[in-house]
Order: C-alpha cells, then sequence, then structure tokens
C-alpha cells in the first residue's frame, strides 16, 4: 500500500512540474509593443497597404512568405488573396502578388492560412455546388510545376467542419500525430464563436466541429483565432466588455495541449484601438504580431505589426 501511495505522490509531481514547465513557456515572452503600420517599417514595399481593405495578414511556415486579402484592384474580383515574399527572413517584403484563380474567384475569397509543405487554408464565399454556406473553409496545394490545385472543400457539418454560418480564421496546429483545425462560424445575426476540428486520417481532412471552451463569450463576437505552434496560446479578435472599441484583439494560454484555456485578456493600447482589430496571427517563432485594422489611416483596411521578445530562462 504504501509503494502505491508513493507511486501516485511521484505521478502527480511528474504532472505538475509538467503543468509547471509548459506555462513557463507559454508566458516565456515580453509584452508586445506598439504596433506599426507594415508598410513603414524597414524599407517593406509601401504596397502592402493601399486605400482599399487589406486585412487577413498571417507568413507562412518559413517566415518567407506574407499572405494577406485585399480588395485592391487587379485581382479577380471582391477580397482576393495576395502574397509578398522575401529572400530572407531579416529582409523586407516585396509587393504583394495576386495569387489568382483557381484560388481566387469573382467573390471574397480571404483568411489565408498557409503550411508546410505548400498547403493553404482559406475561407470563400464563391457559392459552388456542394457549399455549406455564407463562407466555407477550402484546402488547395501548391506544385513548383503546375502551380495550385483546385481548392477542395473541406466539407459540411456534421461531417466536416463548415456550416450555414460564415467560416474564418482557419488556424491549423499540431501536437504529436494528431492534427486540429481551429476557427470561428458567425453571420451577421449571429455572433461568432471559436470551434475546433480534427484532423481525420493521414491528409488534410477533418470531421466535425466542437465549441472551444473557454475562449467564447456568450453574447460576444469571438472571431479568426489563431494559434502558435504548440499549441500553448491562442489570438482572436472579439468585441467582449472590457476592450477599447468594436473589435480588439485577445489572447490566452494554457499550460499543456489538453489543458483548459485561461481567461482570455485584452491585449491593450499597443495593440487596440477605437477601430475594429481583426484576423491576428502569430509568426511561426510567436515572436511578431499581425492583424488587421478598420479604418485604417491609409485605406479601408491597413495591416499592423507589433513585436516581443522571448525571455531568457
Amino acid at each position: 500500500m504504501r509503494n502505491a501511495r508513493m507511486k501516485v505522490a511521484l505521478v502527480a509531481a511528474l504532472v505538475s512540474l509538467t503543468a509547471l514547465v509548459a506555462a513557463a513557456q507559454a508566458a516565456n515572452f515580453s509584452d508586445w509593443g506598439t504596433a506599426q503600420k507594415i508598410d513603414e517599417i524597414g524599407g517593406n514595399s509601401s504596397e502592402l497597404n493601399t486605400p482599399f481593405q487589406d486585412g487577413c495578414p498571417i507568413q507562412s511556415p518559413d517566415g518567407l512568405s506574407l499572405y494577406q486579402a485585399s480588395t485592391r484592384p487587379g485581382g479577380e474580383g471582391g477580397l482576393d488573396i495576395w502574397v509578398s515574399t522575401r529572400e530572407s527572413t531579416d529582409d523586407p517584403w516585396g509587393a504583394p502578388e495576386n495569387l489568382g484563380q483557381p484560388v481566387n474567384s469573382a467573390a471574397d475569397d480571404f483568411c489565408p492560412t498557409p503550411v508546410r509543405g505548400g498547403g493553404l487554408f482559406f475561407v470563400s464565399r464563391e457559392a459552388l455546388p456542394g457549399s455549406c454556406g455564407l463562407g466555407d473553409i477550402y484546402f488547395a496545394k501548391n506544385n513548383a510545376l503546375r502551380g495550385w490545385t483546385e481548392p477542395r472543400n473541406l466539407g459540411c457539418a456534421p461531417v466536416g467542419p463548415n456550416s450555414a454560418l460564415d467560416e474564418q480564421g482557419p488556424s491549423y496546429v499540431e501536437n504529436d500525430d494528431d492534427g486540429y483545425l481551429f476557427f470561428s462560424s458567425s453571420s451577421g445575426a449571429v455572433p461568432g464563436d471559436i470551434y475546433m476540428s480534427p484532423r481525420v486520417g493521414t491528409g488534410w481532412h477533418f470531421g466535425g466541429s466542437t465549441a472551444v471552451a473557454g475562449l467564447n463569450d456568450a453574447t460576444a463576437n469571438d472571431i479568426q483565432p489563431n494559434v502558435r505552434k504548440d499549441g500553448l496560446e491562442v489570438v482572436f479578435s472579439s468585441n467582449r466588455t472590457g476592450g477599447l472599441g468594436a473589435q480588439d484583439i485577445w489572447a490566452s494560454t494554457r499550460d499543456s495541449f489538453s489543458a483548459p484555456w485561461s481567461t482570455p485578456v485584452n491585449l491593450g493600447s499597443a495593440i487596440n484601438t477605437a477601430a475594429a482589430e481583426s484576423r491576428p496571427s502569430l509568426s511561426r517563432n510567436a515572436r511578431q504580431l499581425l492583424f488587421g485594422r478598420s479604418p485604417g489611416p491609409e485605406g479601408i483596411g491597413d495591416i499592423f505589426v507589433s513585436t516581443r521578445t522571448a525571455n531568457a530562462g
């Protein structure tokens, strides 16, 4: 009996230690610095922001491509997905280029989320046969020789993540051999909530979704989540009580992948304003935060970036 009690105590101690280490990793950053317009930083292209709607910014995992959504001229119509590139992570961003068809269409195509291997999740409001609702999440892959594959709808509820509402902000994260897609669902009449859908099998297929406990406010519009690569931090847009006005960027952490999310906190005046801040994303090293602000000082919506440093230890 004594040995059994000692074994239980040892297991409990190991679990507690693991949680403490994970919590330290989740909090091992400085506060976010004051956000700046991305086109006014370090030689970045002046075309990253325009008088039109520019937003949904996100870096590729290698940090060499910057995807965004924009209504600027030269696209297929409505919101289109554009991408800027750079030679190294120390170089400035070049001018955005339109991804063209088949990713972009005459409808709104936005919320791009690149993943390793050349894959891209995004949202489209194109009314295709088999579409589920206002805006659905699609997946396409870029082949160096043949270009982008025809986008594939991830499927309708209850067997897939898409619903009759507007899905936004897909964010893919892995834990061991499992993969999870976080996103939000909303409409003009239905406030947004954040959901999670598990990967099914070895391909880019996902099952039905469940609301993420701890992140959703019953009366707020909680949308466009982006989860850090280790799954221990999430940033999202919300108009819940305690913000600075309209939609703000909020963040939550957890001690381990299976632990509950902490109470979300507003990122404060370094990031948020009385305007609407939306679709935040973390760089792969979690030291940069990109997001949109509408209206922006230059256009209908502009892209901003904030940085933080990793604490020693």
